[in-house]
């Protein structure tokens, strides 16, 4: 479990492909200290497990479906990724409930300034429609959208909000039961395809 809060960029060393599985290697500070293999790192978003330390980099296994599902093939040797160890038991709460399961890609199609702030338009597949609401959660690159901050990159990957995911679940569920389709649910959504 995460929350959505960065805690630092990392730089990409590789990403290989290898006989069993992807090797992603990152070089990091502030997230390796206390560190061990075994422990999951949100990389861009996703929720990846440590499987070698050596020094300052942290390296991860990604299968198939990882690859498929995340921009991290695309981010390339020096390129960066943000950053954020699992939540503690004990820790603070600051952004949202990000599993660092992501459900797909977006694509950024507006980022520019607005006074002291940034706008940022994200393009999202079709059938999340549903997940989004006004003042709703989603991780844009494992970052919560309360303290967006975006580098140069089109493709992104998207989490939307884990309630959201269970509630269009059920009512999805109880319209099969029923017979029918899900009843539309009438949402004016943040970002729009």
């Amino acid at each position: 479990m995460f929350t959505g809060i960065v805690e630092e960029v990392g730089r990409v060393v590789s990403f290989e492909h290898q006989a069993a599985a992807w090797r992603l290697v990152v070089e990091a500070a502030l997230v390796v200290p206390g560190t061990n293999v075994g422990d999951s790192i949100a990389v861009n978003g996703c929720c990846l497990t440590v499987v070698a330390l050596a020094g300052n980099r942290l390296s991860f296994d990604l299968l198939e479906e990882t690859v498929r599902l995340t921009n991290i093939a695309q981010v390339g040797a020096g390129g960066v990724v943000n950053l954020e160890r699992s939540l503690r038991p004990d820790g603070k709460m600051g952004g949202h409930f990000v599993t660092g399961h992501v459900d797909g890609p977006g694509e950024i199609a507006v980022l520019e300034p607005r006074g002291a702030d940034r706008y940022l338009r994200v393009r999202y597949p079709a059938q999340h429609r549903g997940l989004l609401v006004p003042k709703g959660s989603i991780a844009v690159d494992g970052v919560s959208l309360t303290v967006v901050e975006v580098t140069e990159g089109d493709r992104v990957n998207l989490e939307f909000d884990m309630l959201a995911k269970y509630v269009d679940r059920l009512l999805a569920l109880r319209a099969e039961a029923a017979g029918g389709p899900p009843p539309a649910v009438p949402v004016k959504p943040i970002w729009q395809n």
